[in-house]
């Protein structure tokens, strides 16, 4: 008589880290990682808010439009700018089109290199607009409802 193992699926083929491992990976990632609505929050709040938005992408893109108040300064020109713009006591956040772009990660990685604290804001400029955040364009601010499947509808925030 032949016995067969019973099936595992999909999701638990490869096991669950154990809760020390899983809580030391999630908080490196908080570590590394902003959130859009954390960081619209931190800015509508008024005053300094500790931190400094840099958007990493082209002329073009940022002319399309961008995070009000952020820095422009495309990733390929960090290396010689980024001094000059920045303070390295200040942290900063950056970002590029969406979540599939590696521009962010591109530009934390050269800023990280020259001494700055940094994270990455996921979801970039895509989901900013997706969350229905003020954005600003050559032609003046815009803003678009927000995504029901990004955002709740007819909340303050979605309590994550």
């Amino acid at each position: 008589m032949t016995t067969t193992a019973p099936a595992v699926n999909p999701v638990l083929r490869v096991a669950p880290a154990a809760p020390a491992e899983a809580a030391a990976y999630f908080r490196a990632s908080l570590v590394f990682h902003a959130d859009v609505s954390d960081v619209a929050a931190a800015l509508a709040a008024g005053g300094d808010p500790g931190f400094v938005v840099l958007d990493s992408r082209s002329t073009e893109s940022w002319d399309q439009g961008h995070v009000p108040g952020a820095v422009h300064l495309p990733t390929a020109l960090i290396p010689e700018q980024a001094e000059q713009l920045l303070d390295k006591s200040v942290p900063v956040v950056t970002y590029c089109w969406g979540p599939g772009c590696n521009g962010a990660t591109r530009a934390a990685l050269a800023l990280a290199e020259l001494g700055f604290q940094v994270k990455e804001m996921l979801g970039g400029f895509e989901y900013w607009v997706r969350e229905g955040f003020a954005f600003e364009t050559w032609e003046g601010r815009g803003q678009r409802d927000a995504d029901p499947l990004t955002a709740p509808v007819g909340a303050e925030d979605c309590g994550c």
